[in-house]
């Protein structure tokens, strides 16, 4: 996922994230500021931090720590479910930048692991080979999880719509009943109503 979005300053912005149990989520972000002069966003935003905050599906905080105008975080779930991240700028120093606009880029990548340059010019190949097959592993670990998950989502979605559908069902033929009783009433009613006016 690679966004960017528009924020006020120390205004929070959160986003959700659907992330399987047991896997590594790492984000990067920029933020960039607006300058009235040159009428643009600047490259960077000196003087700036990003508050970032990450509360799992059972609303306990995975991650909540301060970053400057440039960085990255990660974390690991431990439930499957949506993650909500948030970000909120925080000036680090003394002068603010009160109702600023900041433009924040943002990249989450879910569960992957990133490979470290040196390996990838690494000179002995064997070794070279090994971890990319290692790498390789766990991304197919973290599709086999993903599926899981899916499946899992699915049998759940399954079941609500089952329930649903018979209990649909249920208020049909209980509509039905009630109409046809109303219909029985409303005839004995007119049919008494013949009688005691001797109109049958």
């Amino acid at each position: 996922l690679a966004l960017y979005f528009h924020s006020g300053e120390r205004e929070e912005k959160c986003i959700i994230e659907d992330v399987p149990s047991d896997t590594l989520v790492i984000g990067n972000y920029k933020v960039q500021r607006w300058d009235i002069h040159i009428q643009d966003f600047l490259e960077s935003a000196p003087g700036l931090g990003m508050f970032v905050t990450v509360t799992a599906p059972s609303a306990e905080v995975l991650l909540s720590k301060l970053y400057g105008p440039q960085g990255t975080f990660s974390f690991t779930s431990y439930l499957s479910g949506e993650h909500i991240i948030c970000l909120q700028s925080n000036s680090t120093r003394f002068v603010t930048f009160a109702g600023s606009n900041l433009r924040i880029h943002l990249d989450i990548r879910v569960g992957e692991h990133f490979l470290d340059e040196s390996v990838l010019q690494a000179k002995d190949k064997v070794n070279e080979v090994k971890i990319r097959l290692e790498h390789l592993i766990e991304k197919v670990h973290h599709i086999s999880k993903e599926q899981d998950y899916e499946r899992e989502r699915e049998e759940k979605f399954r079941k609500t719509s089952e329930e649903t559908n018979s209990n649909i069902l249920w208020w049909a033929i209980a509509q039905t009943l009630i109409l046809i009783s109303i219909g029985f009433w409303q005839i004995k009613s007119l049919r008494d109503f013949f009688i005691s006016k001797k109109l049958v």
